[in-house]
């Protein structure tokens, strides 16, 4: 890291004195009142554009008092716009500003008329830079677009960049330091995401995307599930008559080639948009292995290590339908489809030696693997208007969700020494079938707005497996009917909802409640076992901001969350893949009940800053845990065993150095206290954990733009360990071609380093365990992008959409 410093110390050094090379610089103020009541107006816009070629320099916005003022300013002719929702526009040209004798105008007060009904467009012609990062009184919004940086990256990459969001070295998403949590697109769930979310969106270019919300006080609205929140994807859906697309390829040296194609097109009362895309990464032979140190019930020492030799691709499409029946009744559907096929082939070297380093078995084994993901969803949705109050709806909705996974895999064993391990085949075919309908009510009176309705979750989830052993006498496979069940889980989830939302001049509330009635019944079909549940929660919710003024605001929440385990979690399928470490979920699973505090302080002013402080805790939450049976074979579930408690501290901030360069800083720091009881050992964990990322960009002339960024991920605390930790440095530049509607952009991350090591440890009074593989680090990526086309107007799409967000995915931690 040290031979980092010297070169972005010599490129800060550059961009500054690029930057402040300028002539004399000045001031413009004023004050906007309203021209019939001579009172002074807030939060009106207020632009100045270079007159030479109508760029805009400088934009702000009046404070309460109506006032303003512009700084810094160089030498040049000007032209202040001012705009406000309701009034005319007003422009007036500055001449010959600033000069030796004038370093200050005050253009005192500037009064604005009230807009004439009937006026016609008003077209602004420059494009005021809007702020990237965003604080609402329930979660905080990150502007992809606004992002320069948005052209050359995947999703995953603008992930990092997000408030309390990280992505570690795995290319895991966490919110707050912490994997319980859900991710939407456009407000509703995704089959494009349900399986392994960090793989769709590091083939999704971010150009795809406007922005991305992370909602830390869900409202009474969504399901009650998340622990930690809700990121939800917003996703480009602005059309006209008329049509427009973009087209991007990339190539990169880890994830290979990628193609994206998105696009809108309106034609009177009909809509359409949406997006297809594929990738399909290099083949990747990387290092693996363990050290498990078991020192009860007699001392021995097991080691593994081998080669992961994999390949797999995964084409993706979303499309969304429009149709106006007419002014007050709009229907639209959606069609989402995603698919992950991979094969990995694993050589492994086990061996089993005693306290004197005495060899006491080994194996050499070859596997075999291919697996399939794939994931469909349709939603329709019908909404009807008021004519008496445009923003009064009643919204009713369908959907039909279906993701699956399908894997086979095989193992041959050779050079066995004392074990006696048979060859074998194993079959799972596992998913889930949903129906959802649901009815939502929108009614604002004034300054409150009232919010109900009422939903049902029909979801069937399945998994038939079987797994055959080879017999040497017959020369046949035999199925093993031990470990062959057909398992059935049937949950319904019935929930109804109210929520208020009361807005004034400097103060809004939320508030509300859900009630969510779960009824579970699951089959053990091939053994004739069930388990059946049934269960009610009431879930709260509350947030309020307080504007000090324009740019000072400060927000807290309360809320509770539930979360029930998903079929990654229950299926009791065990993985034997390596006969050394076998998994399994846990049908008898229980919801977990999560509740959380937090406060938030944003300023947004030449630049933007939001800290936020929160507080969470949980009882019976599931944790993945690991023990050693007496053949030293590791075993890996989830039980209903971990209390939970969580103080954080996150830190944000998007300053602009001068107009050209900004830095960015993504931080957070958590302290954690984790607890638990595994086959009778209390654990005890607690300890500090963290990230932080800091990016730099400079727009350089003739539309070249470069960043830099640097990140790091602390290692999380785990109920029986912890897990890996890890640094890493990027760049890329890109340059707008084709009178900017084309890019190339070229990204490297981490070029010092070819590969990175993934490790972490499993402590416990019975074995120690220490886990280890290597991914690729250096990745260098290249893109092309062009978009093409011509719009007028907006595509309409329902308020309202289907949101089934009350699953744990199990992602880990």
């Amino acid at each position: 890291m040290k031979n980092l410093f010297f070169p972005i110390f010599i490129l800060s050094i550059f961009c500054i004195a690029f930057g402040n090379a300028s002539a004399q610089k000045s001031v413009i103020k004023g004050t906007v009142i309203d021209s019939l009541k001579n009172t002074p107006l807030a939060f009106v816009t207020v632009s100045l554009l270079d007159k030479k070629n109508n760029r805009l320099v400088k934009n702000t916005i009046s404070k309460d008092n109506g006032s303003f003022e512009l700084n810094e300013l160089q030498s040049r002719l000007y032209i202040l716009q001012i705009v406000s929702v309701g009034y005319q526009p007003k422009t007036i040209i500055l001449k010959n500003f600033p000069v030796a004798t004038e370093p200050t105008i005050d253009l005192g007060t500037i009064p604005v008329s009230i807009a004439v009904a009937g006026m016609g467009d008003v077209v602004i012609t420059a494009t005021v830079k809007k702020p990237i990062v965003k604080q609402e009184v329930d979660r905080i919004s990150y502007d992809v677009q606004a992002d320069p940086e948005n052209s050359g990256n995947s999703v995953l990459d603008m992930l990092r960049k997000v408030p309390m969001i990280s992505v570690d070295a795995t290319d895991k998403i966490m919110l707050k330091g912490s994997s319980n949590y859900k991710i939407l697109i456009n407000g509703q769930p995704s089959a494009l995401i349900a399986q392994d979310p960090s793989d769709i969106f590091k083939a999704m270019p971010a150009s795809n995307i406007l922005r991305i919300e992370v909602i830390t006080t869900p409202p009474a609205k969504y399901d009650a599930e998340g622990l930690a929140g809700i990121i939800n994807i917003i996703t480009k859906k602005k059309i006209g008559d008329g049509y427009n697309g973009n087209i991007s390829a990339s190539y990169n040296s880890i994830y290979g080639p990628r193609f994206n194609l998105n696009g809108t097109f309106k034609q009177g009362k009909f809509g359409a948009s949406g997006y297809i895309g594929f990738q399909i990464p290099n083949k990747q032979n990387l290092d693996n292995g363990y050290t498990n140190n078991i020192t009860s019930p007699v001392k021995t020492f097991l080691t593994q290590y081998g080669t992961n030799e994999s390949r797999n691709h995964n084409p993706y499409g979303s499309v969304e339908l429009s149709y106006e029946l007419d002014s007050l009744n709009l229907i639209t559907t959606n069609i989402n489809s995603y698919e992950w096929i991979s094969s990995r082939n694993t050589t492994q070297q086990s061996g089993l030696t005693d306290s004197n380093n005495t060899l006491l078995q080994s194996y050499f084994m070859s596997n075999s693997a291919s697996n399939t993901y794939h994931g469909t969803d349709l939603a329709i949705n019908y909404q009807h208007g008021y004519k008496n109050n445009k923003e009064r709806m009643l919204t009713a909705s369908y959907k039909y969700n279906s993701q699956g996974n399908t894997s086979n895999s095989s193992g041959l064993y050779t050079e066995q020494y004392n074990e006696l391990l048979p060859n074998y085949q194993q079959f799972n075919n596992s998913g889930t079938k949903e129906h959802t309908i649901q009815l939502d009510y929108v009614h604002p009176i004034k300054k409150l707005t009232f919010e109900a309705g009422a939903k049902a979750i029909l979801r069937d989830n399945y998994s038939n497996y079987y797994y055959n052993n080879y017999d040497s006498l017959s020369g046949l496979y035999i199925t093993d009917t031990t470990q062959t069940n057909n398992f059935r889980y049937q949950q319904n989830v019935y929930s109804v909802y109210n929520s208020y939302e009361l807005k004034l001049s400097r103060f809004v509330l939320k508030a509300g409640a859900r009630l969510e009635h779960t009824t579970v019944n699951a089959n053990f079909t091939s053994v004739n076992d069930s388990i059946k549940q049934s269960y009610n929660n009431l879930i709260p919710s509350i947030s309020f901001q307080w504007k000090f003024n324009s740019s000072n605001s400060i927000s807290f929440g309360f809320t509770e969350r539930i979360q029930r385990p998903g079929i990654w979690q229950l299926n009791p399928f065990i993985n034997k893949s390596d006969p050394q470490v076998i998994s399994y979920g846990n049908p008898g699973l229980q919801p977990v009940l999560n509740h959380s505090f937090e406060m938030n302080y944003s300023r947004f002013s030449k630049g933007n800053i939001t800290l936020g402080l929160f507080y969470s805790f949980a009882n019976n939450t599931v944790e993945n845990v690991m023990s050693v049976n007496a053949d030293t074979v590791t075993q890996t579930t989830y039980q209903n065993v971990g209390q939970n408690k969580r103080l954080g501290l996150n830190l944000n901030t998007n300053y602009p150095i001068t107009k050209k360069w900004n830095v960015n800083v993504n931080s957070q720091l958590l302290y954690v206290w984790l607890k638990g009881t595994v086959n009778g050992e209390l654990y005890n964990q607690s300890g500090f954990q963290g990230y932080c990322f800091v990016g730099t960009g400079y727009n350089f002339p003739k539309d070249y733009h470069a960043g830099i960024d640097f990140g790091y991920d602390s290692r999380y605390v785990l109920l029986q360990g912890k897990d890996n930790e890890y640094f890493n440095f990027s760049f890329g530049v890109t340059k707008d071609i084709l009178k900017k509607k084309g890019s190339i952009s070229f990204y490297v991350l981490d070029p010092f380093q070819q590969y990175r090591k993934i490790d972490d440890y499993t402590n416990t009074a019975t074995f120690n365990q220490y886990n280890y593989n290597y991914q690729y680090a250096r990745r260098v990526n290249i893109t092309f992008r062009y978009k093409f086309g011509h719009l007028s107007s907006e595509i309409k799409k329902s308020e309202k959409v289907i949101s089934n967000d009350d699953l744990n995915e199990g992602r880990g931690h």
